[in-house]
């Protein structure tokens, strides 16, 4: 379902939403569970290689001189927004829905990534969202990646620049089941107020159609958004063990279903934080070790229909989520132990990885990762973290 397919999902009554990247602004908008799948396994020098290609590269061609780390600070802080949503961009109607709400951005990685949270009343009710912003420091680039509450699952990304000032990201996506291109713009930036526009185009970006329009101003830090009241399983809260700051000591297995027995240890903190007050959560990881330093994070999504976690990764160094699969792993949580699967390359093959997180009473935790060759007849496990809090959060 595209980001067009989205916002028609909110105006037929909000059900069956999914997540497309700009459904906020279209409508728009670890740590303990760490995990190094296989792509991040090999985080030296793997996870830290060059990002993989975008298909819109075409469209925007990135400054490869000019760091663009910093570009989003502006967006940092509360914000009140008041969106124009344009139900059908291409019919020329201009019949459009308008929503208020409130916007909440956090900084992570010193302002190379961050976290906006999202909520915003319309006709149809309630709506949540976020939006993680990544930056690419071998491309340039910024990615805004959008899920919103009802799928709790990532979408594809906005990628593009800032150049005077103004932010350009595009994205391919579908509108009523037809493929068009998506155009994302900042502008208007100010350090209390900024506009986000998004246009639609079907013919290869030779006209752009305006679909959504957001004029955001800064409110006062203690205005910050009130969690909604929504209707609430116990196992939207699976992680809620896991909040707080903890000192984590990982060993990795060297070299992976070789045979290998070498293995290398890292120290370090993971400070886990609640999103839509603990039906998401954030994981940010330091740690150090012979190898070097490591900085990541971990974004995990409940799903109320399917009642599971999905996990997605990223590193300060790529500034993409899963890559290379664009897939996150994928499990819920039994008697208090959750475990994840998903299918990943390694070493030019396809192999299946497995990883669990369980707390040991109320100080203390352990994961684990695990590789298959063989379909999941047999484990191999590869990297094992312990942790110990620090204080709850």
């Amino acid at each position: 379902m595209g980001e067009g397919d989205v916002f028609s999902a909110y105006t037929a009554g909000m059900t069956n939403a999914n997540n497309s990247l700009s459904a906020f602004r279209g409508l728009r908008g670890g740590g303990l569970g760490l995990l190094m799948t296989a792509t991040l396994f090999a985080w030296i020098p793997v996870a830290l290689a060059a990002p993989s290609t975008t298909p819109l590269a075409a469209l925007q061609e990135a400054d490869r001189t000019r760091d663009g780390r910093h570009d989003f600070d502006f967006n940092f802080g509360v914000w009140h927004t008041h969106i124009r949503r344009v139900l059908d961009p291409f019919s020329g109607s201009g019949e459009a829905m308008e929503l208020n709400g409130t916007v909440t951005v956090r900084k992570v990685w010193d302002g190379r990534a961050a976290l906006e949270e999202i909520e915003a009343d319309g006709p149809k009710g309630h709506w949540e969202g976020m939006t993680l912003f990544l930056y690419n420091p071998e491309a340039h680039q910024w990615t805004q990646w959008f899920a919103n509450s009802q799928s709790g699952t990532m979408g594809n990304p906005l990628i593009g620049s800032f150049k005077d000032g103004r932010g350009e990201l595009y994205s391919q996506d579908t509108f009523h089941g037809r493929a068009i291109l998506v155009r994302g713009v900042w502008s208007g930036i100010t350090p209390d107020a900024h506009r986000y526009e998004e246009s639609y185009s079907s013919d290869g970006g030779k006209t752009w159609a305006a679909a959504f329009q957001g004029e955001l101003t800064r409110e006062s830090a203690d205005k910050a958004m009130e969690q909604h009241t929504t209707a609430e399983t116990s196992v939207q809260h699976d992680f809620d063990w896991d909040l707080g700051t903890w000192k984590i000591h990982m060993r990795r297995l060297q070299h992976p279903l070789t045979g290998s027995t070498t293995w290398t240890e890292m120290e370090g903190t993971t400070v886990n934080s609640k999103v839509w007050g603990g039906r998401a959560n954030l994981a940010e990881v330091e740690a150090d070790g012979p190898t070097g330093h490591l900085e990541l994070l971990a974004l995990r999504l409940f799903n109320p229909e399917t009642h599971q976690w999905s996990v997605n990764f990223a590193t300060s160094g790529v500034g993409m989520l899963n890559t290379p699969t664009g897939q996150p792993i994928v499990g819920e949580f039994k008697d208090g132990r959750g475990e994840f699967y998903d299918q990943e390359p390694y070493n030019g093959r396809a192999i299946l990885v497995r990883f669990r997180i369980w707390p040991i009473g109320d100080n203390a935790a352990e994961s684990e990762q695990s590789f298959s060759d063989d379909g999941g007849k047999t484990w191999e496990v590869n990297w094992v973290n312990t942790y110990t809090l620090v204080k709850r959060g």
